[in-house]
């Protein structure tokens, strides 16, 4: 399955805040998209779920394996969602239900999209807790969001977006919140569980140096437009834009130093 989005514009409050935006995700493809705040990059990422905010409107066309998403019925992108294509946000705080345990909220996708029962899916949300390594999972699925620490919680929104097994996976800044240590382990079980799946992944940062480490191919965006699409190795030691200068030279994590570039 493949992802194609051509020519997507975004007005929000009767502004243009994405304008023409183009770039596709081939089965099984790492592409990341990259620019500072205010970039579009998010709203390009929600766009492609149905899930932008009261007041935006999206044009142009996004096609999820030659099916048109926009303009879809929110009740067929609502199956899509967590079914074929999975989404794991900046923020699991605010992500994350505060009055459900984190073992129900895994569960919940799989008792929608697989019709299983309440028992099967509580014992599928251990399942995937052990899988994205969160420690004594029996245990901690009857923990609540605010009992575990912040490496934690993404995990567990890990492992919500990726308890059906979808074939697309977009992961919006998923390591901002987090310290450099910690940002390491949650790339390192990302790409591990997306070359596990054999998934497509769309990754979102404003960092290249965490972009290189997950995606092979990245798509530059400046105020709304595309202004680089190369492989990550090239924006890494050519870059052509400006834009992408400037973010080589922004590059802060320090899980990447010049002359190491690429994703593996």
């Amino acid at each position: 399955m493949s992802l194609e989005v051509q020519d997507l514009t975004i007005d929000v409050g009767g502004r243009r805040v994405v304008d023409g935006v183009s770039f596709s995700v081939p089965d099984g493809a790492r592409v990341g998209l990259i620019g500072e705040s205010g970039s579009g990059k998010s709203l390009t990422a929600l766009a492609v779920l149905g899930l932008l905010p009261d007041g935006a409107s999206a044009g142009g066309s996004i096609r999820w394996n030659g099916r048109e998403l926009l303009g879809l019925p929110d009740r067929e992108l609502a199956q899509l969602r967590g079914d074929e294509i999975g989404m794991v946000f900046q923020e699991p705080r605010t992500a994350l239900n505060p009055i459900r345990t984190v073992g129900r909220q895994i569960a919940e996708s799989i008792r929608i999209h697989e019709k299983a029962s309440k028992r099967d899916a509580a014992t599928r949300a251990v399942a995937e807790a052990s899988r994205v390594a969160l420690p004594d999972p029996e245990r901690i699925v009857g923990r609540f969001p605010h009992q575990l620490s912040g490496g934690q919680r993404q995990r567990v929104a890990i492992a919500m977006a990726l308890a059906c097994r979808p074939r697309l996976l977009i992961a919006d800044e998923p390591t901002t919140a987090l310290d450099v240590t910690i940002q390491a382990e949650i790339l390192e079980l990302l790409l591990s569980l997306v070359e596990d799946d054999g998934m497509s992944l769309v990754f979102i940062t404003h960092d290249l140096a965490v972009l290189s480490q997950i995606a092979t191919h990245g798509v530059v965006l400046d105020e709304g437009r595309v202004v680089e699409d190369a492989p990550v190795q090239q924006l890494l030691t050519s870059p052509a834009s400006p834009i992408t200068q400037a973010l080589l030279r922004d590059a802060t994590a320090t899980l990447w130093r010049p002359g190491e570039g690429g994703s593996r």
